[in-house]
C-alpha cells in the first residue's frame, strides 16, 4: 500500500544556485521536509525569483519574473526555500514590487505570507527540534546578510545543529558581517568584496574549524572560492546537507567532482 502522508503539501523553491551548482541542496531540503511529514513538490515552472534584476534596478524583468513564480506556486500550503536571499526576495519585496498591479499585487501577499527558508520552516512552522544526522567534525556557522535581517534566521539552524551526532559547533568571530558577496555588489565593487572575504576566511580561520556552514549558495560560493586560492584545508557546506545527513555522500562546495 502506498504510503499516505497528513502533512502540509509544499512547493520547493530550488534557486538558480542550487539548480547550477549543488543540487544536493535540493534533495537535502526534500529529505528534510518529507522527513518532517510534508508532501513536497518541485513546480517545474519555477526559474529565477528575480533578485539580481531587482537589486539592479530593472523592476521590469524582476515583477514579470515575480508573477511567473506566483503562478507557480499557488496552490501549496508553503513554498520552502533552502536559501534566505531568495526567500526574502519573495516574501519582503514582492508585495512592494506587485503593490500597485491590481491584478496581482493580492496574490504576491498571499505567496509572501506562505513563504519560508528551509530551516525557519522546520523549526518555527513544524516545530523540529532534531535531526538524525551524523557529521563528526568541529564546524563554524556564517549568518547570510538577507537571512538574518530580513527573516530573522540566527537561532534556527544552531538549534538543530546542535542535534547532529559527532558535531561541534564553534561561533565564528563577525558572524553576522557580510562576506562579500551581496549578490551584484561583488560585481560593481570587487575590490572591497575580496577585502571582505579576506576578513571572512581570517575569521573562519580563527575558530580551527574544519567545516564552514551556511544557507545561502551565493556565500558560500564565495567563501569557498577565497578559502581554495588560499589552499585552506576547511570543507564548506550548506546547512542542509548537514542536517539532512547527506553530506558524506558529496564532496564539499569547490572540492573536484562536487
Amino acid at each position: 500500500m502506498a504510503e499516505t502522508r497528513t502533512g502540509p503539501r509544499v512547493g520547493l523553491f530550488v534557486t538558480c544556485l542550487v539548480d547550477l551548482y549543488r543540487p544536493t541542496v535540493g534533495f537535502s531540503a526534500v529529505k528534510l521536509l518529507e522527513d518532517a511529514g510534508c508532501t513536497v513538490a518541485v513546480p517545474a515552472g519555477q526559474t529565477c525569483c528575480g533578485q539580481p534584476a531587482f537589486n539592479s534596478g530593472d523592476r521590469a524583468d524582476a515583477a514579470a519574473l515575480a508573477r511567473q513564480t506566483i503562478a507557480a506556486f499557488e496552490g501549496f500550503d508553503h513554498v520552502v526555500v533552502p536559501s534566505g536571499s531568495c526567500a526574502g526576495m519573495i516574501r519582503v519585496h514582492y508585495p512592494e514590487l506587485l503593490a500597485d498591479d491590481p491584478a496581482w499585487a493580492h496574490r504576491a501577499r498571499h505567496l509572501s505570507a506562505r513563504t519560508h527558508e528551509l530551516v525557519s520552516f522546520l523549526v518555527d512552522v513544524l516545530g523540529v527540534t532534531g535531526v538524525a544526522a551524523r557529521y563528526p567534525d568541529a564546524v563554524t556557522y556564517h549568518d547570510s546578510c538577507s537571512g538574518l535581517r530580513e527573516l530573522g534566521i540566527k537561532a534556527q539552524p544552531r538549534a538543530l545543529l546542535a542535534s547532529v551526532d559527532g558535531l561541534e559547533l564553534r561561533e565564528l568571530p563577525g558572524a553576522e558581517v557580510c562576506c562579500g558577496f551581496g549578490g551584484t555588489f561583488c560585481v560593481k565593487y570587487p575590490e572591497i568584496s575580496n577585502r571582505m572575504v579576506e576578513d571572512k576566511a581570517a575569521d573562519i580561520a580563527a575558530t580551527g574549524a574544519g567545516t564552514v556552514l551556511a544557507g545561502d549558495m551565493g556565500c558560500l560560493l564565495n567563501i569557498a572560492g577565497k578559502l581554495s586560492r588560499q589552499g585552506s584545508p576547511v570543507k564548506v557546506r550548506h546547512v542542509a546537507e548537514v542536517l539532512s545527513g547527506l553530506a558524506g555522500d558529496v564532496p564539499a562546495i569547490g572540492e573536484t567532482g562536487r
